[in-house]
């Protein structure tokens, strides 16, 4: 006769995490990372662009400690965004696409927070002695390497941690606490075998090699986290009509035909109340927080979204658009954005787009924006604009 089964804390825990809504739940021994290593090195190799709290933190990485004193495990919880279909939405193609994580009604930190609040608490019922801290993203814990350990999945070739039910459409959030818990069995095979689909779907190239992300060339970065500065002229194509965030390696991975649509209300895709390019431009900064405040668009603000509404706009070269990029060059936006889009106008090459550039010169002090504005203007003139590279792109120099 078998011995019988008494739950332990972890499945309890694991239970309960179900219950709330995670897709996955591991523990692991609060440790010094396995991957510091390249972490520092991707630092020092200069990948991380313009985010520079990460080398400021750097220290910090070093070990879980850096965000909790006295912690010895963490649980690593997993939950599903999944978009149901990992394909682009077609009826959105000249309005920007939006990264799958972004397409429900609430920024997916406040919701991991909630619900990493009721894990927490139901450990605590447990465990009355324990004390625990939360970590969504912002702590400096590098997340994927406990989460792995926890058992959670593997390194993808595009830096993703993927799993073999869930893929990688899921959102990674901590339990800290300075009990010890029964331990998951770390994760130890890679099963992106010969496949190399996300390496060569990205359409900025942002992938050095495997498991190396450039991230001054990555789409979400470009339009997420660079702040308010106009994006290289040699990746504007590339960002094609993503207007917040990419999922392109995520949409051609094999295990993401596994994934489940996201089961979380807050978190399901809605349409209807997603921006779309032109409706940025024409927003005031005012109208833009009112309505996108509680949202991750909060991030990259109206300016951001207006500079990559003004890409997706220069890429569709939709002579609808035109009207509403010309409005967009008056003083209400920052260079940086008024030159984006000049850039537009020039690729869309109307003649009311050259009528609104030369407007626009006439009075525009900015010397960035006025070099953009000839810039576009010369591409027309000439007839390259939306052709070759983007060093055939560029007037020559006096």
């Amino acid at each position: 006769m078998d011995a019988p089964h008494f739950p332990t804390v972890s499945d309890h825990l694991k239970n309960r995490a179900q219950a709330i809504g995670f897709s996955l739940l591991g523990i692991t021994p609060a440790v010094r990372p396995e991957t510091l290593g390249y972490f520092r090195d991707w630092i020092h190799a200069g990948l991380h662009g313009t985010m520079e709290y990460l080398p400021r933190r750097e220290r910090a990485y070093e070990h879980p400690v850096g965000v909790q004193i006295g912690v010895k495990s963490i649980l690593m919880a997993a939950l599903n965004y999944g978009p149901g279909e990992d394909l682009s939405d077609p009826e959105r193609q000249g309005t920007g696409q939006i990264a799958a994580y972004a397409q429900g009604t609430a920024d997916y930190h406040d919701v991991m927070r909630h619900k990493l609040s009721e894990l927490a608490d139901a450990l605590h019922q447990q465990m009355p002695q324990a004390r625990t801290r939360i970590a969504v993203d912002t702590a400096p814990l590098l997340e994927r390497d406990a989460a792995q350990r926890a058992g959670l999945g593997w390194f993808g070739k595009n830096t993703m941690l993927i799993n073999k039910w869930a893929g990688s459409y899921f959102f990674l959030g901590a339990i800290l606490t300075d009990v010890e818990l029964p331990y998951d069995t770390p994760h130890q095979t890679d099963h992106c075998g010969t496949c190399t689909r996300c390496l060569d779907a990205c359409p900025t190239q942002a992938f050095q090699k495997p498991h190396v992300l450039d991230a001054g060339r990555c789409i979400s970065y470009l339009t997420i986290e660079l702040r308010d500065q106009t994006v290289p002229l040699d990746l504007r194509a590339g960002i094609k009509d993503w207007l917040f965030g990419c999922d392109v390696c995520q949409q051609v991975c094999p295990w993401n035909r596994k994934s489940s649509p996201a089961s979380i209300p807050e978190l399901q895709p809605r349409p209807d109340q997603l921006p779309q390019a032109e409706a940025i431009l024409n927003m005031s900064p005012e109208e833009f927080r009112e309505q996108y405040k509680q949202t991750p668009f909060a991030r990259p603000g109206h300016s951001g979204m207006a500079r990559n509404a003004a890409i997706v706009l220069g890429n569709s070269r939709d002579e609808r658009s035109i009207p509403a990029l010309a409005n967009a060059l008056d003083d209400r936006f920052p260079p940086f954005v008024r030159s984006t889009v000049a850039w537009a106008l020039g690729e869309i090459a109307a003649p009311s787009a050259q009528m609104a550039l030369q407007r626009r010169l006439s009075k525009e002090t900015d010397v960035q924006v006025q070099e953009e504005i000839a810039a576009a203007l010369w591409r027309i003139s000439t007839g390259v604009a939306g052709r070759g590279s983007p060093a055939d792109q560029s007037p020559p120099q006096e």
